[in-house]
């Protein structure tokens, strides 16, 4: 067993406790950049299509969403100062050991992508009436750019975490010495396409939801049905594409970090052939799976490309592997997540194109699937981050030796208060959301008729 890369720097309870708050941080933190990264790209279609076609409906979608943008990117700036705060407070060892190669790559996110969404995100609010159509449109592009470069930075931080490259130790230091092999670490191209796609997935629902519940208000104006069209046929075209992209995914991880996808299958011995399990309770103490039921050598051909393809079970890493049960669980929720978001796309996709509108039974199950991305996405990253236990930097640094000496009680007393300010605004900001659709079945537009003229003819300034 590697003793030294899971030693206790702090008392277990205070670890426990550290690692919680850090979770419930990026857990609220990750909803809101999880929509801010496609939904200014879905912005600068809006804006396109007006530019192309003249027609307004465009541009009232286009000032009904940027404002939830706003709220949205204003939600995830606050979270996410409050989540780096976290590494100086409950994991100096982070920065300690690794900070040679964090630093300089958070540095870069906020030079390359935070003042630029906030930059220009002033002119797409409160610009329609004071620069011509032409710069609000760059200012969207420039927003929707800064929000991809912001995510790429992010991760490639986080899958060099996974699979790090590029560095050596000196001193119990790392030190960088191939910076091309650190931004493009084994597992990037994987993590960074998912990501994108799951944003996607994620606005596709969230805009599809808002957009049936105006409906289902009777509200039946050009931009609420351009917007549901857009919502359903984005959803529809992703999801297939999420599916083999997390498979390709599910490959690199294999190769890379094989103690996780057993966690994920459930393998507790190793074994050819191994069955997909659709359900099972996972049994620490037995090391084996209650009440199981599977398909047979399902999960060896997915893995291996082989019916009968040899896969390492949890016995093969001497105890340092993830929990089982929250991996092999968040998994299912995220694929079972992700197939009826399959389902409800396409069928929603078939009844737009032959009937040009949804019924209302199918109009509900979309406005109750609106926020079905968050689900998604946050059982993923439960996968990802769990399933590196125990380490915080694969191979590098345990997640205990990283850990500070603040007591149990005081980590304890601060996760009760963020848990409560985290429900009350994820609870504002869901009523905010649904208050601004109210809004929306007045007005699409901002302004006075005149106001609203001046932006329609914006299209040939």
């Amino acid at each position: 067993m590697l003793e030294s890369a899971i030693a206790v720097a702090a008392t277990p309870d205070a670890v426990l406790l550290a690692r919680i708050q850090f979770a419930a941080n990026i857990t609220f933190h990750i909803l809101f950049p999880t929509i801010t990264i496609a939904l200014a790209w879905v912005l600068l279609f809006f804006k396109l299509r007006f530019n192309a076609t003249g027609d307004a409906k465009w541009m009232g979608a286009y000032y009904f969403w940027v404002k939830v943008f706003a709220l949205t990117f204003a939600l995830g700036v606050v979270s996410g100062i409050t989540m780096s705060f976290q590494f100086g407070t409950n994991w100096p060892g982070f920065m300690e050991t690794v900070g040679n190669i964090a630093g300089p790559l958070l540095a870069y996110e906020v030079l390359t992508a935070f003042f630029l969404e906030a930059t220009f995100l002033g002119i797409m609010l409160f610009g329609y009436q004071r620069v011509g159509n032409r710069m609000h449109t760059v200012a969207t592009v420039l927003v929707a750019v800064g929000t991809s470069m912001s995510a790429f930075w992010i991760l490639v931080l986080n899958s060099w975490m996974h699979t790090p490259a590029g560095f050596e130790m000196i001193d119990g230091k790392a030190h960088a010495t191939d910076w091309l092999a650190i931004v493009f670490n084994p597992s990037l191209p994987y993590r960074l396409t998912h990501m994108m796609i799951a944003s996607g997935l994620t606005v596709a629902f969230l805009v599809a939801g808002i957009s049936a519940w105006r409906l289902l208000r009777g509200d039946q104006t050009p931009a609420v049905m351009a917007t549901l069209k857009v919502g359903t046929w984005l959803g529809a075209i992703l999801i297939p594409l999420q599916i083999v992209v997390g498979d390709l995914h599910g490959l690199n991880t294999l190769e890379h970090q094989p103690a996780k996808i057993a966690a994920i299958e459930g393998i507790w011995e190793t074994e050819r052939g191994s069955p997909l399990l659709l359900f099972a309770l996972p049994n620490a103490e037995t090391r084996s799976n209650d009440y199981a039921i599977g398909i047979p050598n399902l999960a060896a051909f997915i893995l291996t490309h082989e019916w009968d393809g040899e896969l390492k079970g949890l016995s093969e890493f001497d105890g340092v592997h993830p929990p089982v049960a929250p991996v092999f669980w968040a998994f299912r929720i995220m694929v079972g997540t992700g197939l009826l978001m399959l389902a409800v796309s396409w069928f929603a996709a078939w009844k737009l194109r032959r009937t040009g509108t949804v019924p209302r039974p199918l109009a509900r199950v979309l406005v109750a699937m609106t926020f079905s991305g968050w689900v998604a996405t946050v059982s993923g990253w439960y996968v990802t981050e769990i399933g590196r236990q125990p380490w915080l930097v694969q191979g590098v640094l345990a997640t205990a030796d990283a850990a500070s000496a603040v007591p149990a009680a005081a980590i304890g007393t601060t996760l009760a208060v963020y848990l409560a300010l985290y429900v009350f605004l994820l609870a504002a900001y869901i009523g905010a959301v649904f208050h601004l659709a109210r809004k929306g079945d007045r007005a699409s537009l901002p302004g006075t008729p005149t106001a609203r003229a001046a932006v329609a003819g914006g299209v040939r300034a």
